[in-house]
């Protein structure tokens, strides 16, 4: 008997998570979208990977081009997120008034993100509707020691710290 999807959705929904922003690009068009799907995967070669979904114009570009950009939001980014992932029919150019910057492989990174990480896929996977994406990262830079934006059970949170001493 297949699981229903449902009850993998509710499931799923109780692992936190960060929240970040993968670009792309394919020629002179730019893409991008909210991603929670995504991890390192080796320091040594540095790889990191993420799941797209096949259906989304970031994952053609990633496919075409073979790049891709990975920023780590933060905690003041909730309207970000919400605009790379669609929450906001309105705006047709999500890129649009929203700084950028590039790395080496030319994909558009958010400043003002913690972080960034610019890829290079060395290998792809593919799933029945996703497809994991792992890249060599070939260049990263942090830029904040702020909060992380951090998403569980259909909601955006924020950290509390409860260490007793310091690491």
């Amino acid at each position: 008997m297949a699981l229903d999807s449902q009850i993998l959705r509710m499931t799923m929904r109780q692992w936190a998570t960060g929240v970040t922003i993968v670009t792309s690009l394919a020629g002179d068009a730019r893409s991008g979208m909210t991603v929670s799907s995504f991890t390192s995967v080796s320091l040594e070669p540095p790889t990191v990977l993420v799941c797209l979904n096949r259906d989304t114009r970031t994952h053609a570009h990633v496919a075409q081009s073979g790049v891709y950009g990975i920023s780590l939001l933060a905690a003041d980014q909730e309207a970000l997120s919400n605009r790379f992932a669609g929450l906001e029919p309105a705006i047709e150019d999500r890129f649009e008034g929203v700084p950028t910057r590039t790395a080496q492989t030319g994909v558009p990174l958010l400043v003002g993100a913690l972080a960034w990480l610019d890829c290079r896929v060395i290998q792809s996977i593919d799933t029945s509707t996703h497809t994991i994406y792992i890249g060599e990262v070939v260049d990263v830079q942090v830029h904040s020691e702020g909060e992380p934006l951090i998403y569980h059970n259909r909601r955006y949170r924020l950290l509390v710290d409860t260490s007793t001493t310091e690491r």
